[in-house]
């Protein structure tokens, strides 16, 4: 008999004003018992509309990038006693209404993270609106890692994640990058710690109100990504021991 654990979904906003509403109706009524909204210093009414939808509100007094507000939203969580956490963007760009598909496994206990996989075929990756020069990289990308990590998803790119707390509670998310690359840092350290990772496809949303990393944050988020895995081969081989791979000796 399964214990009943404490789900809190988090999603870390900015300028979601427009899409925060159907995010929040499409999550399952009674899977999480509480949404955290970390809002990053919008320009835009986000916050107001979090409030009205009853959501926990913690704004920003400065912009402090992507990853920052995760570091947040997590901190929070897990202050809250989450014993499982979902990442869902308000952006809408995710299918919030299969949360419960990523949570699931997790709360059964066969795996420690799980993520949702975009990528099943390209026709469906394409005709849900992904560029064709973002598919190209998320392939090659993922040929990329998944020979360096010894792993076989079919993306590493999807911001629609759930984790255990413990997971949380042993990596060193303090000494991940705010920006766009906290992701892959996570991700990858993860990995190299043994973490039973699996994912889920799910539909691909790709419109003009959703969130999209542009051109020379694009470029550096895939330079960075580069940067890690080769600090990934660096800790493999015991040469260099990066910061980001130090962990609270709770998992091995």
């Amino acid at each position: 008999m399964l214990v009943k654990k404490r789900i809190i979904a988090v999603m870390p906003a900015y300028n979601a004003a427009k899409t925060l509403e159907k995010t929040c109706k499409d999550i399952p009524k009674g899977l999480v018992d509480e949404v955290i909204l970390v809002d990053d210093k919008s320009s835009d009414n986000t916050v107001e509309i979090a409030n009205k939808l009853g959501l926990t509100v913690i704004a920003h007094g400065k912009n402090r990038g992507y990853g920052g507000n995760q570091k947040t939203c997590y901190e929070e969580a897990l202050r809250k006693g989450a014993n499982i956490v979902i990442m869902v963007h308000p952006d809408y760009q995710y299918d919030s209404s299969l949360c419960g598909e990523l949570i699931r496994p997790i709360e059964q206990g066969r795996f420690d993270v799980m993520f949702g996989g975009r990528i099943r075929t390209r026709k469906e990756a394409l005709a849900g609106g992904m560029p064709y020069q973002k598919y190209i990289l998320n392939r090659i990308f993922a040929l990329i890692e998944n020979f360096v990590l010894g792993v076989n998803f079919t993306e590493h790119f999807s911001g629609f994640r759930a984790y255990s707390r413990k997971v949380l509670e042993t990596l060193p998310l303090q000494s991940f990058s705010d920006d766009f690359v906290f992701d892959q840092q996570l991700m990858i350290t993860a990995i190299a710690y043994g973490f039973r990772i699996s994912e889920y496809p799910v539909p691909v949303r790709y419109f003009s109100e959703g969130s999209s990393i542009k051109t020379i944050a694009g470029a550096k988020f895939l330079l960075s990504t580069l940067w890690v895995l080769f600090l990934y081969i660096l800790f493999k081989l015991k040469l260099y021991e990066s910061s980001i791979f130090y962990f609270k000796k709770l998992v091995l």
